[in-house]
C-alpha cells in the first residue's frame, strides 16, 4: 500500500518552470495561490526534491491562518509534514524547510556521509532507504505505514520524473499560466531521460483562474 500521489506545478506557456539560471519566477496568479494554499492544507504530506529547497528555499506551510485551525478542529497538526528527497543528505542545516513549523522528514540513501545524516537528524527526521539513491517505492510505503494518505508533491522536475518512472502518480495538477519565459536550458515540468514509451494522461478537469487555467490530469 502507498499514499495518494499528485503533483502540483505551475508552468509559463512555454512549458517552463522557471528561468536558466533556475531563479524563482512569479508564475501563479494570486488565485492559484489560494488553491494551492487549500490543497496543501488538504493533504497529510508534502514532497520535494532537493533541488526544490536549494534552490527556493521554501518553508512549505499553510498560509492561511484559517486552513490551519481548520486542520487542528479535525485533530491534525497546523501544517502537513514535509517531506525533502535528498539521496545525498546536501540539504543545508538552516533550510527553511527545518524549521519548527512543522514536522520535516528528510529521505536519504544509504551513500549519504553519516555525519551529515547525524547533524541533520537533529533538526529532522531522517529514513535512510535506498543504496546510492532514494528508494521512492519503499520510501512510500514506510510513508504509508506512518499514517501519511496523502501526499502533494511540489517540485521539482527531476522528482516528477523519478515519481512518474516509478509509476507512484495518481494525478498531476498544472497552472499554466500567461506569461512566456524562454530559454532552451530552463527547467521544464518534468526533467530526466527520455521516456520510451510516452507516459498517458486523461484529462480530469480545467478550470480558468486569474490569469491562466488550471488543468488536472490522471495517470493510467
Amino acid at each position: 500500500m502507498r499514499p495518494f500521489v499528485f503533483i502540483n506545478m505551475a508552468s509559463s506557456l512555454d512549458g517552463k518552470i522557471s528561468n536558466e539560471r533556475r531563479e524563482q519566477v512569479r508564475i501563479s496568479s494570486p488565485e492559484d495561490f489560494q488553491t494551492v494554499d487549500m490543497l496543501r492544507a488538504g493533504s497529510d504530506a508534502v514532497m520535494v526534491g532537493i533541488g526544490t529547497v536549494l534552490s527556493d528555499n521554501p518553508r512549505l506551510t499553510v498560509k492561511s491562518r484559517e486552513l490551519r485551525e481548520m486542520r487542528v478542529n479535525k485533530g491534525l497538526s497546523p501544517n502537513p509534514v514535509r517531506i525533502v528527497v535528498d539521496s545525498r543528505c546536501r540539504i543545508p542545516p538552516d533550510s527553511e524547510i527545518l524549521n519548527d513549523e512543522a514536522h520535516t522528514v528528510v529521505a536519504v540513501s544509504e551513500a549519504a556521509e553519516k555525519t551529515r545524516i547525524e547533524e541533520i537528524g537533529k533538526r529532522a527526521e531522517v529514513i535512510v532507504v535506498g543504496e546510492k539513491r532514494v528508494n521512492l517505492v519503499e520510501l512510500l510505503r514506510i510513508l504509508y505505514r506512518k499514517g501519511v494518505r496523502r501526499i502533494m508533491v511540489e517540485g521539482g522536475g527531476e522528482l516528477n520524473y523519478s515519481l512518474i518512472k516509478e509509476g507512484l502518480v495518481d494525478e498531476i495538477r498544472i497552472f499554466y499560466s500567461g506569461v512566456i519565459i524562454g530559454g532552451r536550458n530552463s527547467p521544464t515540468p518534468v526533467e530526466g531521460e527520455m521516456f520510451e514509451i510516452p507516459v498517458n494522461a486523461e484529462l480530469k478537469s480545467f478550470k480558468a483562474l486569474g490569469n491562466g487555467v488550471a488543468v488536472v490530469w490522471r495517470l493510467r
